[in-house]
């Protein structure tokens, strides 16, 4: 048994050391957005609106599947058959990028931003999550329009309903009064 104990420990570290150089390699960077890109969901040209935009990468594809706002890639990434096939995700964080433009060197891995909601601004789809690499960054956002800092793994379908129907903002109660 004393003799197995090597054998099995050089096992686990070489898996080990597989698995991480596997995350490291598939993990590509976030791509461009040209003006020719369309949203993968609804077919518009991403760059014609306001807006974090947002690009995931599947386990299917070598190539980023490019949304017209973060509202349209959470809603896509939500689907059971995707939540699965999901490598990794980008989304522009508009702390240091304008929300009418936002740059291609603005991008920030999806699952590390801090997420403001129910928020004043609007993107190609009506609500949109405005994401941001500094919880100060969110909480300044907040001050100037409102809205609710959560993380990425509060985000779920439910509460993308609730956003899509503009529940939970300002937005709904305006559009009804006038």
């Amino acid at each position: 048994m004393p003799a197995l104990l090597p054998t099995l420990a050089l096992i686990i570290l070489l898996m080990t050391g597989c698995n991480n150089a596997t995350d490291s390699a598939e993990r590509m960077p976030p791509q461009p957005i040209s003006g020719d890109d369309i949203c993968h969901v609804c077919g518009m040209f991403i760059t014609e609106f306001e807006g974090p935009k947002g690009q995931a990468f599947m386990q299917s594809h070598s190539d980023a599947r490019k949304f017209c706002s973060t509202l349209e890639m959470f809603v896509f990434l939500q689907q059971p058959e995707n939540q699965t096939q999901l490598r990794h995700a980008y989304v522009h964080d508009v702390g240091v990028t304008p929300w009418e433009a936002p740059k291609d060197d603005a991008f920030i891995p999806a699952a590390d931003a801090w997420y403001v909601v129910s928020h004043d601004r609007r993107g190609s789809m009506g609500h949109n999550l405005a994401p941001f690499s500094s919880h100060e960054h969110a909480e300044q956002f907040v001050v100037v329009h409102g809205g609710e800092i959560i993380t990425y793994d509060d985000i779920d379908l439910e509460l993308l309903a609730r956003l899509g129907r503009h529940e939970g903002s300002g937005h709904a109660a305006h559009s009804m009064a006038q």
